[in-house]
């Protein structure tokens, strides 16, 4: 292969795991189209409602709120999908009218709690009767792993960079570099990526909870599914794994 062409190839890949690691950190920081479209976990709970007015018989008022610019996390209500991404999470009443949290650096993903803070604190009350013990209400654990995913992530970002940056460099010693940072980075993304292909297991599992009598059981009414941001997650991982072949070849066979 011939030296342009290993340069080129690494470059490319580099720079396309760069890309896609950035509008991974770019999800869900505000509501506009493109931060909008990736987060790594979406819940929708437009059917809960319904799930309790099957289990409770009573009307259930007040749960739900219309108002998009409502604040989070302050009893004004629910909203019909939650979106999370690795700074901040929004939510939004429909396909696109929403509001997000402020962005924090290794904000833990605390599903259950973003929804329970948005409650009147009587269906707070009968929430968490419903949803005691499960792997779903465990915010804690749920949140300190997904800290440590953030971490890996921003050190792959970093390391992909520079790998990408170096490359560009025509010298043994900065192939060198790039191929070290490309190995680096390559194993940070695949720890972040596990750890978030785990998390999303486990909100998913909010799917299979039942409600009501042992006669006429109802799905909780709660979905959770995985976001854009895996996806690109993962093919960050594999971009930047692929790269690492002909910066090694550059490296080893490059004189000058």
């Amino acid at each position: 292969m011939r030296g342009e062409v290993c340069l080129g190839l690494s470059t490319i890949l580099a720079l396309t795991s760069l890309l896609l690691l950035v509008f991974v950190h770019v999800g869900q920081i505000n509501t506009s189209s493109v931060p909008h479209g990736v987060s790594f976990v979406k819940i929708n709970v437009s059917n809960y409602g319904d799930a309790l007015h099957h289990a409770l018989i009573d009307d259930i008022d007040g749960l739900y709120t219309n108002n998009a610019s409502a604040p989070l996390e302050a009893g004004a209500g629910l909203r019909q999908l939650y979106e999370f991404g690795l700074y901040s999470y929004c939510a939004y009443v429909n396909s696109s009218a929403g509001t997000c949290t402020n962005t924090t650096i290794q904000r833990g993903f605390r599903p259950y709690d973003a929804l329970t803070s948005d409650m009147q604190s009587n269906y707070t009350d009968f929430t968490n009767a419903i949803f005691s013990g499960t792997t779903f209400a465990n915010s804690n654990s749920m949140a300190h792993s997904s800290r440590a995913a953030y971490w890996m992530l921003l050190l792959g970002t970093i390391c992909a960079a520079v790998a990408l940056f170096t490359g560009v460099f025509k010298y043994s010693i900065t192939f060198l570099i790039s191929t070290t940072f490309a190995i680096l980075g390559t194993i940070f993304i695949l720890i972040g990526a596990s750890i978030w292909t785990t998390l999303v297991k486990q909100a998913e599992s909010v799917n299979s909870i039942m409600i009501g009598t042992t006669e006429s059981p109802v799905f909780v009414g709660i979905e959770a599914s995985s976001g854009p941001a895996l996806d690109l997650t993962w093919a960050a991982f594999a971009s930047l794994f692929v790269s690492i072949l002909p910066y090694m070849i550059s490296c080893c066979t490059f004189r000058g």
